[in-house]
């Protein structure tokens, strides 16, 4: 039987590691941080989740196998050098572009889509791994 409290506690404190996950995520073009401490943070939230409510009900949660995170992490990274050399560059360069919504600019960059990358592949890796441990 699982714990009453840890089942009760478990879901605000998997929101608060979201959020901090997503903003280490964001983070990491100017500071320390980026995808791969984000999707540690974010794998650990998926991990509490398994350990209060089964594992069963953390692959439901999720909605995708962890597999396809990796390909998918994978695809990003890839895609990610290649547009640096599509721009006539070296593998991984990076490029930025800078995106008018409204009166605010939205950045993004190569470097965000490696990042992003790096952060599926984290978390499919680790989930995978601390799903087939609990099913056991």
């Amino acid at each position: 039987m699982k714990s009453l409290i840890l089942r009760t506690t478990t879901r605000p404190i998997i929101v608060v590691l979201l959020l901090i996950s997503i903003f280490l995520l964001l983070r990491g073009h100017d500071l320390p941080g980026g995808g791969f401490i984000g999707g540690l943070v974010a794998a650990a939230a998926a991990a509490l989740y398994a350990i209060a409510f089964g594992a069963d009900a953390a692959a439901r949660l999720l909605r995708v196998r962890p597999e396809l995170l990796v390909g998918w992490g994978m695809a990003a990274t890839v895609v990610a050098g290649l547009l640096g050399m599509l721009a006539g560059r070296e593998f991984l360069t990076g490029l930025w572009w800078v995106i008018a919504v409204g009166d605010q600019e939205l950045k993004l960059s190569t470097p965000l889509l490696f990042d992003v990358g790096v952060y599926l592949v984290v978390v499919g890796v680790i989930l995978r791994f601390v799903l087939s441990l609990e099913e056991r």
